[in-house]
């Protein structure tokens, strides 16, 4: 049995899709402000790795809009929480460029740290559409004319980078 280190039921439903033999996990640990997702993840690590027994990860990830020079990037969920998917439709008015992307980071650890990540192109919508978690409704994968709020589990799974990272992880842990 493996820990799954979060209090989000959405990452932890989409994750036990991937791994199976998972469980959910939430015990609290401090979010450093860093430059990069690999930072933030280790930190996390550090400070799980003698308050747990067992094999255990965590997931961080971010958006990141290449017009506004990778914002919010490491400060994804802050923003999400501060100003939401209308904030970002907001700052994104009158841009025509609206590449963007989510990078997903995996940090296990079994006694070592282990470091997966997994990146899905894409770009901001003009308008919020469908429902779902976090910036799902205004992010378009590459590849889709749908936002991930517009697909199902299993379709988004197919783009997400979450998804590829989990697959990664799950490749790593096959190999063992």
């Amino acid at each position: 049995m493996i820990y799954f280190i979060t209090g989000n039921r959405h990452k932890y439903v989409e994750a036990k899709k991937i791994i199976d033999d998972i469980e959910m996990k939430h015990i609290p640990y401090p979010e450093i402000q860093a430059d990069s997702l690999e930072e933030v993840a280790k930190f996390g690590i550090d400070y799980l790795k003698n308050k747990i027994e067992a094999k255990f990860f965590l997931e961080d990830s971010g958006l990141f809009i290449d017009a506004l020079k990778g914002f919010p990037g490491v400060y994804s969920a802050y923003v999400f929480k501060t100003i939401g998917n209308d904030g970002i439709l907001k700052l994104m008015e009158g841009k025509k460029e609206r590449k963007a992307y989510f990078k997903a980071v995996i940090a296990y650890y079994d006694g070592s740290v282990h470091i997966f990540q997994g990146i899905c192109y894409g770009e901001i919508a003009m308008e919020k559409r469908g429902e779902g978690f976090g910036y799902d409704p205004i992010f378009v994968p590459e590849g889709s004319k749908k936002t991930f709020g517009e697909m199902s589990k299993e379709e988004k799974n197919k783009y997400s980078h979450r998804g590829k990272a989990l697959m990664a992880f799950k490749k790593f842990l096959n190999s063992q």
